[in-house]
């Protein structure tokens, strides 16, 4: 295990296997709770984003290639959950490429990125061994790529990483898993169930952690969360926002009633 908890997070990163990448982020969370991870001040510069280690399957395809299954078979259920597993395969390499690029900033923020990566291996876990139960793994449906390019997009910029990574696609599952989880327990699928409610209560965490940092990112550059919050969902994100939103939940995850409102106009002009 590396010493410095920059070395660390790229370990975790460029780990290629579902297995690989789970091992290394409980055993690197651990080891940064007990205080075995240091965070030099005089780190070498974060190297250029590429993409994280991944395994050859799934197959990654452009969103609309793929296609669109019902929750009333086994197969289409276990394609819903593998949709889920990427998006949480992701966000461990999401939260590890915020502990590992930014740097020169509070402690805190390194610690609520970590906890973070550790909480989305916990639930890839969780959602691989649903899989199985239905006689799938992880792999077996195609996905796409678009959490990773958005973190492509935002590599320069942390006030844009957090607005737009955990506050916006992360965010997403915020406002669609509630009416998942009455569908699947109308199903009499409990065990799904169980998995998605905990996934929902500890998103709203992680969601949370991005509007904190986001906001100090902003009072760090003397401007305005609302207008910036606007702006950027304005230049990167009007394509991907798709409404109803779950607003209580995003009230509990740090949004303001001006933040809010942003995200149904920049939704409705990416609908017109």
């Amino acid at each position: 295990m590396p010493t410095s908890l920059f070395s660390a997070a790229r370990h975790c990163l460029d780990a290629s296997t579902p297995e690989a990448k789970v091992s290394a982020t409980f055993e690197a969370a651990q080891a940064f709770a007990r205080g075995e991870l240091t965070v030099p001040a005089d780190a070498p510069p974060p190297e250029p984003i590429r993409m994280p280690g991944r395994p050859e399957r799934p197959r990654l395809v452009p969103p609309r290639e793929l296609p669109r299954r019902g929750l009333g078979s086994d197969e289409g259920r276990a394609a819903f959950i593998h949709a889920i597993a990427h998006i949480e395969f992701n966000a461990i390499d999401l939260a590890w490429d915020a502990v590992y690029r930014f740097r020169g900033l509070p402690a805190q923020f390194h610690a609520d990125w970590v906890s973070c990566a550790n909480d989305e291996a916990r639930h890839f876990e969780m959602l691989c061994a649903r899989l199985r139960e239905l006689g799938h793994d992880y792999g077996d449906f195609d996905a796409h790529n678009g959490l990773w390019e958005m973190a492509e997009k935002t590599a320069h910029d942390g006030l844009a990483r957090m607005a737009l990574v955990p506050r916006v696609l992360e965010a997403r599952g915020l406002d669609v898993t509630p009416g998942m989880i009455e569908r699947l327990r109308g199903m009499g699928d409990a065990n799904t169930v169980a998995i998605l409610e905990v996934i929902l209560q500890e998103e709203v965490a992680h969601v949370a952690a991005g509007s904190r940092w986001f906001r100090w990112y902003c009072e760090r550059a003397g401007v305005e969360p609302g207008p910036a919050f606007r702006e950027l969902l304005a230049e990167y994100a009007r394509p991907v926002l798709h409404g109803p939103f779950n607003l209580d939940a995003r009230r509990a995850a740090g949004f303001d009633e001006d933040e809010l409102a942003g995200l149904l106009d920049n939704a409705a002009a990416g609908r017109a």
